[in-house]
């Protein structure tokens, strides 16, 4: 490992730990978060790991703008009965950066390799925004594997009239990529986030806390971070052909869909519907884009009842 990214991965931790003790109570009083790291298809992931008993393991996958320490709250509200795992996302955190594999079916592949090794052949999955995409791509490639999926507030590339997403107002930054996006936001990734943080919010005064913010872009300020996000979105017409191609074989697992109400609103739901023929859609009613921090409570009550509703394997 280079000095870079143990350097990057000493910062990370001590952030994510300063996070964690300032998490609410019922995540603080839940058993300890502990951090790990595995290294599968080549690609190294950074990962929280909690809670123990014989329910099916969930993966938490974050998405952009933050890293797995978004998920430090609901951890504590799930780790009662099984063992729940929140890995840092390829290019993210403190996860490493490969040169290649943003898009999401190849992601989906390297998380997948990861809980392989740990040992869980199945799996519960909940993600968000970017996270929401590589967990479709885990479920339409390992469908056996899976027995439930919660999809939280974006879109899937491919599927449906998916260019008149709400999200889209805002494609420029899906082609912000390349040399000179990277020099005018290096220094200023927190003005960048901004954007994002305030504008999907259906109120920037309730968004993404500052403590959060200050978390986020010092992580992300890392050297290659901000590359590796803008990747993500490089990726999408790859994963417009992929999704399209997942999409006709329609997947049958249950499938809760969460939408804030001031974002997506039923979009992603009717999205789902074509690539599920069990989804069960949910408006989080006041919400924006960034749900787990929103409208927590309504958020994380829909996620938990969805996923102990069939804790029963």
């Amino acid at each position: 490992m280079s000095i870079i990214s143990r350097t990057a991965r000493l910062i990370s931790g001590a952030l994510i730990l300063a996070g964690a003790l300032q998490a609410p109570a019922d995540a603080a009083t839940s058993p300890a978060i502990s951090e790990h790291s595995l290294t599968a298809n080549g690609v190294e992931l950074h990962y929280l790991q909690a809670g123990h008993g014989d329910a099916t393991p969930v993966l938490l996958l974050h998405g952009y703008a933050e890293t797995s320490h978004m998920w430090l709250p609901l951890i504590g509200r799930l780790d009662d009965r099984r063992v729940v795992i929140a890995p840092d996302l390829p290019g993210a955190g403190a996860s490493s950066m490969p040169a290649s594999g943003y898009d999401k079916k190849t992601m989906a592949q390297d998380i997948h390799a990861m809980m392989q090794q740990l040992g869980y052949r199945k799996v519960k999955i909940v993600g968000h925004d970017i996270g929401l995409m590589v967990a479709y791509a885990y479920a339409a490639q390992y469908p056996d594997e899976v027995e439930s999926v919660t999809l939280m507030d974006a879109f899937l590339p491919g599927v449906g009239d998916w260019q008149k997403v709400w999200l889209l107002r805002d494609k420029w930054h899906f082609n912000f990529y390349g040399e000179t996006p990277l020099k005018l936001v290096e220094g200023r990734e927190r003005i960048y986030f901004e954007h994002f943080w305030n504008d999907f919010a259906a109120d920037p005064a309730h968004s993404v806390p500052e403590a959060d913010r200050e978390l986020y872009a010092s992580i992300y300020a890392q050297p290659g971070r901000m590359r590796a996000g803008f990747e993500y979105f490089h990726a999408f017409p790859q994963d417009a052909k992929d999704f399209a191609e997942f999409a006709q074989t329609p997947l049958t697992m249950p499938m809760l869909v969460l939408a804030g109400e001031k974002a997506s609103g039923t979009f992603l739901i009717d999205q789902a519907r074509l690539v599920d023929t069990n989804v069960q859609g949910v408006i989080i009613n006041g919400s924006g884009h960034w749900l787990m921090e929103e409208a927590p409570e309504q958020t994380m009550a829909a996620i938990v009842q969805f996923i102990d509703a069939r804790a029963t394997k």
